[in-house]
């Protein structure tokens, strides 16, 4: 409980105390911008020495390899081909060593985050706030799904109204673009999450900006039901993804087989096998229902009283989807598949 002076001498004596506090916080306030300083220095110079090593290596991997071609194996000994080797492997631990040192490291950022934000620095010094962020996406993730999955159910069962529908899409689109901006800076900051379950979510955003734009009409109307239906599905699936996914991730984190910083994604991964497979047909069968939207949106666009170029946008958008994500998917379980098939059997 704060102290509250009631007579002149309190006042005066509070005052005193006040000044001593006062004077003490500038001391540590000086002091935390010299060691900040310090810190800046030290992360330029860090940076600086990662670069050109990086650098050193390269050159010197290029030497060995021309050393290899020029020089036949039977003109170097074999002690000399396996000191080769060695430092061959050596430089592949030190490049993964190096993008580690790098994630506690400033760096630029990529095309899409230098638009959006500019060029302020996003990277997250310390193992704490990495992954307090990551848990924060988690969370938004999970809470912006049952958001979702309640919107869905009112539009299509509860309420038919265009204005709400609009503010649906609004929603999808700030939440995709919402999303897009955090995976960035996690992927700045060390999360794993590459390639198609990235650019989905540009492909979603859009999706999502299109159906807004979409005016009330005959062919929205066609398709509003079967739009709602799918997103009320695709919500229940990111769901039960979210759930599954975390609990496995968990358990691979604690035993040292995942990266910290991996995150749950709409989609199947092969660390998903052990465990997981039983959402494959749920996930298949929403792949399978981007194709039939997208079918459905390209024989509207045949109608002689389409003329809206939503659409056609519409169709190319969700066939998109479909095809990244279902040979994405099926690509993981063929991958797999055939390295279980390598595995040596056991009785």
């Amino acid at each position: 409980m704060l102290f509250s002076p009631t007579g002149a001498s309190e006042c005066f004596r509070e005052w005193g105390d006040l000044e001593k506090d006062y004077q003490q916080i500038q001391d540590t306030h000086r002091l935390y911008r010299v060691k900040l300083e310090e810190v800046n220095k030290l992360q330029n110079s860090c940076t600086s020495a990662i670069s050109r090593h990086r650098k050193k290596l390269q050159d010197l991997s290029a030497s060995l390899e021309q050393c290899k071609v020029k020089h036949p194996e039977q003109k170097l000994t074999p002690e000399e081909m396996g000191s080769i080797a060695d430092i061959q492997v050596a430089i592949d631990e030190r490049t993964n060593a190096f993008s580690e040192m790098e994630a506690f490291l400033p760096k630029k950022n990529g095309l899409y985050l230098t638009l959006v934000l500019g060029n302020v620095n996003v990277t997250l010094l310390n193992k704490q706030s990495k992954f307090a962020y990551k848990d924060e996406y988690e969370k938004f993730k999970l809470v912006l799904t049952v958001i979702l999955f309640l919107f869905s159910f009112t539009c299509r069962f509860l309420f038919s109204y265009r204005a709400l529908d609009a503010l649906f899409n609004f929603l999808l689109v700030w939440y995709y673009c919402t999303l897009t901006i955090r995976e960035s800076i996690l992927i700045n900051n060390g999360s794993r999450i590459r390639g198609w379950w990235v650019f989905h979510h540009y492909v979603s955003t859009f999706l999502s900006g299109v159906m807004l734009t979409w005016p009330e009409g005959t062919l929205y109307q066609m398709f509003r039901n079967q739009f709602l239906s799918y997103c009320l599905y695709q919500s229940f699936v990111q769901f039960l993804q979210y759930y599954y996914q975390s609990g496995c991730l968990y358990r691979l984190r604690a035993l040292g087989e995942r990266h910290n910083m991996d995150l749950t994604v709409e989609g199947f991964q092969s660390w998903m096998w052990r465990g997981l497979t039983f959402l494959l047909p749920f996930l298949f069968f929403g792949h399978f229902w981007q194709l039939y939207n997208s079918l459905t949106l390209f024989k509207m666009f045949q109608l002689p009283e389409c003329k809206e170029w939503q659409v056609a946008m519409c169709g190319c958008s969700y066939m998109t989807l479909f095809l990244g994500n279902f040979f994405t998917t099926l690509g993981v379980v063929y991958h797999k598949y055939m390295m279980n098939q390598d595995k040596p059997k056991s009785f």
